[in-house]
């Protein structure tokens, strides 16, 4: 059941994805060579989470609420608010802010949860570098369209 729990956490972060899609504005901002095929996305994503939902369920099976819990909660609200961000409002400067938050909560959850699940904690480790290419691409896309974002507040 618990499980069942970290499966719907998980599939309703995911959902921020499909509200709010690349569309138009993305295609036609200037990327670097080196941005993942359109296809790369919806494949690694899903192989990510399903690596997330479990990850949060070992760590909750063994230590229930704990601060491995608390990150693992966190990271998902930075993960589901990044697409919000970044296609939704368009602010691709406080979309690299958050960005950088979300990579501190998954490598708080890998330090903290090792000691509760390192099969937990190393399911993490290639969320974290994915992580890590967004964060280099969201910048790499906001220095080469500087002027592309939305200013609202």
């Amino acid at each position: 059941m618990a499980l069942a729990v970290f499966v719907i956490f998980v599939l309703a972060a995911a959902s921020t994805g499909a509200i709010f899609k690349p569309g138009p504005w993305y295609e036609r901002l200037d990327k670097p060579s080196w941005t993942p095929p359109n296809i790369a996305f919806p494949i690694v994503w899903s192989i990510l989470y399903v690596m997330i939902a479990a990850a949060g369920w070992l760590v909750w099976r063994e230590a229930g609420w704990s601060l491995p819990t608390v990150l693992w909660g966190a990271q998902l609200i930075l993960n589901a608010a990044w697409s919000w961000l970044f296609f939704g409002r368009r602010r691709m400067n406080l979309a690299l802010m958050e960005v950088s938050v979300l990579w501190l909560a998954i490598a708080g959850f890998i330090v903290t949860s090792w000691s509760v699940s390192s099969t937990a904690s190393l399911l993490f480790v290639p969320y974290l570098v994915w992580v890590s290419i967004a964060a280099a691409l969201n910048r790499s896309v906001l220095n080469r369209n500087p002027h592309a974002q939305s200013h609202a507040a």
